[in-house]
């Protein structure tokens, strides 16, 4: 460890709330757990210890497992109150005000859409200004200043130069100082050799920001692609700004592998996890009904009872963000990967004595004896020692635990580190492990209803509780239809622009446990001009790609036409499989009030509009989920008191 060694400015670790609805349920936490988890989160010396959080600038389209409301749905349309990004934001910025706050867009409404050029329709002109005024109100409505904001994720990954250099001259314009990652995909190395044939690109593009670069799921290879040599010839900071999809627990093992071998193989100094925290349903993408998951730095999706859990995950970005703040410089002369064993990077702080090497045994077989050297002034006064073991069968008592104090002999020291286990050997003191007890994990209560009176029209909360937006938007507004007070209105009337292949399915919002069984869900339904509503029950999943929300959907059409069917995955033609088990004709019409009913009791089920009953069928596809509402694209019905009671 040479004291005059040089290596790259570290800039962040951090993680990733969007890219879907991941931060939904932490929204609705009960106070107390609420705030352990945003601790576990942001505060400095405690946890995870972020160090910047990146969120999506909201589109009102499904990009992943949900989707975020959108500050501008039209060209005169603005509502800086809308979503809870912005309340994230604080939250990280109450706890940690040096935190770095980063935007991005996955999808975004349809009047967004003129584009520059037909090949790039990623990029439009009508973009700039909806990025910018997303911008400016976060700092003047908010007090938030946005350091960082990308194009769209996972476009082109060379980008669109005429775009990239408007962004940058409409950033500056309204005087902010807001810098620009591009291009926010995979291969994002290959943008370097535009970037370095044409100066005024180079000169909009800040930091180069790539995805996955050690594959997914993530390996021990983090090169990216082979335009590496072009990208590090930019100068510019390389980072992984979407790494992770891994499961909170678990996943905490590549993490330890790859926050070094970012470094230490590409020169990224930044990397971002997707996703922050896993708060969103379980039969959603990702949300670990078939794996380990869900995936996040910690799970939170039981906000009805306050359950969350934190294991390797946080504290595998503990080892680094507790240790290392932005500045501190990498040293390349002691940073790199043992074969066999694992790796280590050392940095050095900017008062020139503090100093920290995280070091990872995650191939090693068998105990691995380090001698640290050091010249040109690091070592001084005690060797302060963190560790973890994330063998198998490892629990809370084996992570992020202080180890006896090293004292040097002359400059140098020896350490044994045990297989599959990670250390954090420093100068600095004040890291400390958090620790809380949360409650018990438990079923959501049934009965459960909201008559929505509670929410405010216009601001959050505005989203009724427990609910998650899937596709659209789903709020409180008032009444229609000669009904008072307040209801749910789905609030989309026009396509939004999709995120990469997701299929634009019928705006949809899920709600309730997913273990439910037998349960009757009702909801007051008014179609406000020709259209569909949807009753669901049993949700088993919504695909990502394929659309479909797998479970039972009665539906009814404003001419009366109903049907009660399951629905599926999509066929070879990328239609939506529904097997109608009833259907029939009544009345409904538009702006009236109606009420819809679902009953499962086993394999019985009855669909009911109005008390009466209309069907009931004997049927075993699904056997549990939680329940839905949805209409017809792009439809702003309106729902009211939502029940769900024993069957």
């Amino acid at each position: 460890m040479d004291g005059a060694g040089t290596g790259r400015t570290f800039d962040c670790i951090g993680g990733l709330s969007g890219g879907g609805g991941t931060s939904r349920l932490l929204y609705d936490y009960p106070a107390q757990q609420q705030s352990e988890i945003l601790d576990y989160l942001f505060k400095p010396n405690y946890g995870a210890s972020l160090q910047i959080l990146k969120v999506e600038i909201g589109g009102d389209v499904d990009t992943t497992n949900g989707a975020e409301a959108s500050h501008e749905r039209s060209a005169t349309d603005a509502n800086y109150h809308r979503g809870y990004e912005w309340w994230l934001m604080q939250q990280a910025k109450a706890r940690n005000p040096n935190i770095k706050l980063y935007g991005l867009q996955w999808g975004t409404p349809g009047w967004v859409n003129g584009t520059y050029a037909t090949a790039y329709n990623w990029y439009s002109t009508a973009d700039i200004p909806y990025v910018v005024d997303w911008l400016t109100n976060a700092q003047s409505v908010y007090g938030l200043t946005i350091d960082y904001v990308g194009g769209q994720n996972e476009g082109d990954a060379v980008g669109y130069p005429p775009y990239f250099e408007a962004l940058k001259s409409a950033i500056t314009a309204a005087g902010l100082t807001t810098k620009i990652v591009a291009t926010d995909t995979f291969d994002s190395w290959a943008i370097a050799t535009a970037l370095n044939s044409t100066p005024a690109y180079a000169a909009a593009v800040d930091v180069l920001g790539t995805h996955y670069p050690c594959g997914y799921p993530p390996g021990s290879q983090c090169n990216g692609t082979p335009n590496l040599s072009d990208a590090l010839t930019t100068g510019k900071p390389l980072w992984a700004s979407e790494e992770g999809s891994l499961p909170f627990d678990t996943g905490g093992i590549s993490m330890a592998r790859y926050l070094n071998n970012h470094y230490i193989q590409a020169k990224m100094t930044a990397s971002i996890n997707w996703s922050l925290a896993g708060a969103w349903y379980s039969n959603l993408p990702y949300g670990g009904t078939n794996a380990p998951g869900p995936d996040g730095l910690l799970a939170a999706n039981q906000p009805w009872s306050g359950y969350y859990v934190v294991d390797k995950s946080i504290w595998a970005n503990a080892h680094t963000t507790q240790f290392v703040q932005p500045g501190w410089q990498y040293i390349d002369t002691a940073s790199a990967d043992v074969s066999g064993v694992g790796s280590y990077v050392s940095l050095k702080a900017p008062n020139g004595k503090d100093w920290s090497v995280i070091l990872e045994t995650m191939d090693a077989t068998a105990p691995t004896t380090f001698t640290f050297v050091e010249t040109g002034g690091i070592f001084e006064g005690p060797v302060h020692v963190w560790g973890s073991s994330f063998a198998a069968g490892s629990t809370s008592a084996n992570w992020f635990v202080k180890q006896p104090d090293i004292t040097p002999t002359g400059c140098t020291f020896t350490f044994i580190a045990q297989p599959n286990s990670l250390y954090s050997f420093t100068s600095t003191t004040g890291q400390a492990k958090g620790s809380t007890t949360p409650p018990a994990s438990a079923t959501f209560a049934i009965p459960y209803t909201d008559s929505f009176e509670s929410y405010t029209v216009g601001a959050m909360p505005n989203i009724p509780k427990y609910f998650s937006t899937v596709e659209g938007a789903f709020e409180v507004e008032n009444c229609v239809g000669g009904r008072t007070g307040k209801c749910v209105q789905q609030e989309i009337v026009a396509a939004p622009s999709q995120w990469n292949n997701v299929n634009l399915i019928n705006p949809v919002t899920i709600v309730g446990d997913p273990g439910w069984t037998n349960y009757k869900v009702s909801v007051d339904a008014l179609l406000q001009q020709a259209g569909t509503v949807d009753l669901i029950g049993r949700i088993a999943a919504q695909l990502e790609f394929a659309g479909a929300v797998e479970g039972y959907h009665f539906s009814i059409t404003d001419t009366g036409a109903w049907t009660l069917a399951s629905q599926a995955g999509i066929d070879s033609a990328g239609t939506t499989t529904n097997t109608t088990l009833k259907s029939g004709t009544t009345t409904f019409g538009t702006n009236t009030w109606h009420t819809l009913a679902l009953d499962f009791n086993g394999t019985t089920i009855t669909a009911s509009l109005d008390g009466t009953a209309l069907a009931t069928v004997t049927d075993s596809t699904y056997t549990k989920g939680n329940a839905g509402l949805s209409t017809s694209q792009w439809n702003d019905a309106q729902f009211d008191n939502f029940s769900v009671t024993a069957p």
